[in-house]
């Protein structure tokens, strides 16, 4: 009898334990009451709680919650912060409306922001204004982040290269425009992390070209032997009537996946102590076991790490024994300086030593870039990159991380070595990047590939290539096969966007005088046509050393901008919104409230919700600035 009601005393003390470690999962989507497209980055917590979760792209969130009487509390930089008590429903969909004067309270504070009325206590400013800048937790639910409130910023190291616009070039005096493609997209999503926080974008973060090519754009599919296939459209320049605009596109052949060749991958992983915040090596381990998901037997991966030295801690392993790489991954900590060299040097003999003919050798390099051992500055990264390029061994970079961001080493190492450069700031955007993006990420159909554009002067008075001010290539550069260039993967997509201005207008932007010992005898020929440039590009397949040539005329056309299609208007909303935020000398008048409306007007098919998330960081922005 004495142990029955010892029992019963000890499941009625239980109850309360019990009742409150029931929990539910909740999920919905958030919206804007003005227009009602999704918000992305809106924070989502328990009242009362220290940990939370933030929406996608597509203004999604999951959270769990205690099963009993609940508040959510939705915030997000512009918008009134709304508390929703829970109900019975598991869906709980929301609607924010804009606050205009929170948003006047708003001060920068360097890569900060705090509220007037806050000034005076960072921390309290912090608390009351959370970003991701604060202790960031992977969260049980794939694609989304947990908070924890309680953790201080830390001062501000990140670089960026720098780097001035392109400006006007005459068409007669310099008829040739030459660059190297660019596929990489990691300037968007580091864009994005500031714009979503609060924060001022850094003006030599925003690399347009790296903007425009994070989008997907509908060109056809190559349907001859070459894996390309060339668009090109023309129109107004939307932020200057009396300029036009033009609009290249290259689309790469896509290849099933079943049909992609065998890869040899070694995942190269810093675990420095820089590595330790939960938004850097937690995020990595777990965007890294997205793409193990996507390996098959024929694929193999070994895993390097370095912090103070290097070291092999997974052997080549198939990819069908998904566990035991996955347990490799879940056992790395992070600790110590950062040999970044010895690191690199050790990936690319390991992936040497297992290199398969004919199929994918690659290197995935995943770090915050802060390397402070051995090889580190930006040239010897460079010289050692570009020393192991040589043996067939493509480069992968996944940047990770916030406040020490070395987003200038990244940059250098993805361009040097034969690859490609994404900047994860979360697990949707390592579903995009390695799952979604999955071919072209990590399987090249053509490296070293070069533009080169003539203009013909009787119709183009001067041009000005948009972005790429990194990837310019002298004239001499197109035919050398010995110039390195960029890479293309399989279905991705390149758009370029060159400014022009039409012979005989009059521009603010150029003006130079009539030259008095040559004149243009060769246009003679051009003065007959309605050409308005030849566009060439050249590349070699992943395994040989010699390009070939394929080119294009696109001729002159008057098409109103309202009639181009949603791909024109989207690329020029994106490239206008960059030139708007690096504070570009061409956008004059045009302003973030005339970037939304071009974009919201060439959202077209949105299937994974990028535009719309585009769409919000404009609004974000402009309510911001005002402008």
């Amino acid at each position: 009898m004495k142990t029955r009601l010892y029992l019963l005393g000890v499941m009625l003390l239980l109850l309360p334990v019990m009742a409150f470690s029931q929990s539910r999962v909740i999920t919905g989507k958030v919206t804007a009451a003005g227009d009602g497209l999704p918000i992305p980055g809106v924070n989502v917590v328990c009242k009362g709680a220290k940990t939370g979760t933030n929406t996608g792209a597509d203004g999604t969130y999951s959270i769990t919650v205690p099963n009993n009487k609940t508040i959510l509390v939705f915030s997000f930089i512009g918008f009134v912060t709304k508390e929703v008590p829970m109900g019975v429903s598991h869906v709980l969909d929301v609607v924010l409306e804009e606050d205009t004067k929170a948003l006047n309270e708003v001060v920068v504070v360097g890569y900060g922001t705090e509220r007037k009325r806050d000034a005076r206590s960072r921390k309290e400013a912090m608390q009351a204004i959370p970003t991701r800048t604060q202790g960031i937790q992977v969260a049980p639910s794939a694609g989304y982040l947990q908070y924890d409130y309680a953790a201080a910023p830390e001062p501000n190291t990140e670089e960026y290269g720098t780097f001035q616009e392109n400006i006007f070039r005459g068409a007669l005096q310099e008829p040739l425009s030459t660059f190297s493609i660019d596929v990489d997209a990691a300037s968007y999503s580091n864009v994005r992390r500031f714009i979503q926080n609060g924060q001022p974008v850094p003006k030599d973060a925003v690399r347009i070209e790296e903007m425009i090519n994070y989008f997907d754009y509908d060109y056809a599919q190559p349907t001859g032997d070459d894996p390309f296939s060339i668009y090109t459209e023309v129109s107004a320049a939307p932020w200057n009537e009396q300029h036009k605009l033009v609009h290249i596109g290259l689309q790469g052949k896509k290849i099933p996946v079943d049909n992609l060749p065998a890869s040899n991958l070694v995942f190269l992983i810093d675990v420095s102590g820089s590595m330790s915040d939960p938004n850097k090596l937690p995020l990595l381990k777990s965007s890294f076991k997205l793409l193990v998901e996507q390996l098959r037997k024929q694929d193999r991966v070994a895993i390097v790490v370095y912090a103070g030295a290097a070291g092999l801690v997974l052997p080549s392993t198939p990819g069908n024994e998904k566990q035991k790489i996955i347990n490799a991954l879940d056992n790395l900590q992070a600790g110590g300086s950062t040999a970044g060299g010895a690191g690199i040097q050790l990936a690319y003999a390991i992936a040497r030593e297992n290199f398969q003919e004919g199929g994918n050798n690659r290197v995935i390099l995943a770090t915050d870039g802060d390397f402070n051992v051995g090889a580190s500055s930006d040239k010897d990264m460079e010289h050692l990159i570009e020393q192991k390029r040589g043996d067939g061994i493509f480069l992968t970079v996944l940047g990770y991380g916030m406040g020490n961001y070395k987003d200038s080493k990244m940059e250098i190492l993805a361009d040097k070595g034969n690859g490609n450069y994404a900047y994860i700031d979360n697990m949707l955007e390592a579903q995009k990047t390695l799952v979604n993006e999955f071919g072209g990420t990590l399987f090249t159909i053509a490296k070293d590939v070069k533009l080169q554009i003539e203009f013909n002067p009787t119709k183009v008075q001067a041009y000005r290539l948009i972005g790429y001010e990194n990837r310019l290539l002298q004239a001499e550069d197109f035919n050398n096969d010995k110039k390195d260039a960029g890479e293309l993967g399989s279905g991705h997509t390149v758009t370029a966007l060159y400014e022009i201005i039409p012979a005989g207008v009059k521009s603010d932007f150029y003006d130079i005088d009539k030259l008095k010992y040559q004149k243009p005898s060769n246009t003679i020929v051009a003065g007959h046509s309605n050409e308005l440039m030849t566009v060439k590009f050249r590349y070699k397949k992943p395994d040989g050393n010699t390009s070939k040539l394929l080119q294009q005329v696109l001729v002159d056309k008057n098409v109103a901008l309202e009639r181009t299609s949603d791909d024109f208007r989207w690329s020029a909303a994106v490239a206008a919104f960059g030139m708007l935020l690096r504070e570009s000398q061409y956008v004059k008048a045009f302003g973030f409230k005339d970037v939304l409306e071009l974009a919201q007007g060439a959202r077209g098919k949105d299937v994974e919700g990028y535009r719309g998330e585009f769409i919000g960081l404009i609004r974000n922005q402009n309510l911001m600035t005002r402008r």
